[in-house]
């Protein structure tokens, strides 16, 4: 069961993310932390990395150290933990997009599975997007992606790569899934 702790983390991270949207489509960023924590939640996350899935680019883009430290403060090491393992760059500026998914890539191999479930539940919700997103605009939506189009297929099909070395879970099928299908989708 979630607690009231949920509904905080929850009313804390639509404040963070409250003048964020979503690249290139004008959805509310709080869309993205929503369908992140129902993913993950529908794979067994507990609490603590429910939260984390609500939280899970606060560090990243919502004031880095600082952040981190309310978190802490607000939720705990555990959650903090969590959120951390999701971070691909907590300074700014962030270093350069391909060192940022490298060193991402690296780290999988030794995340908890705690990290692992939230970080996955953020990339099945990214592709799905991505997917999503092919079908109405087409080559145009790979403008919106620092990596542009063979950067971002390289990176997702990467992930999941990365993410089978660590096991195999519903979740990485699933993820699995939905990148082969950007993939074909993409090659036609």
């Amino acid at each position: 069961m979630l607690s009231e702790r949920f509904t905080t983390a929850l009313t804390y991270a639509t404040q963070l993310h409250a003048k964020q949207v979503r690249k290139g489509s004008g959805v509310p960023y709080v869309a993205h932390l929503l369908g992140v924590a129902s993913i993950a939640l529908e794979y067994g996350a507990n609490e603590d990395e429910a939260i984390a899935a609500l939280l899970h680019d606060a560090i990243e883009d919502q004031g880095g150290v600082a952040t981190r430290e309310e978190i802490r403060r607000r939720f705990g090491d555990n959650v903090t933990a969590i959120v951390d393992g999701c971070t691909d760059a907590d300074t700014t500026p962030k270093p350069p997009w391909l060192q940022r998914k490298e060193a991402y890539i690296a780290h999988i191999r030794t995340a908890s599975p705690s990290v692992l479930l939230v970080s996955l539940a953020d990339k099945l919700y990214n592709a799905q997007s991505i997917l999503k997103d092919y079908r109405v605009l087409g080559e145009s939506l790979w403008e919106r992606f620092h990596g542009g189009k063979e950067g971002t297929l390289w990176y997702y099909r990467a992930l999941v790569d990365a993410f089978r070395k660590t096991g195999t879970t519903i979740i990485i099928d699933e993820l699995e899934r939905v990148v082969a299908q950007i993939e074909v989708l993409t090659s036609k």
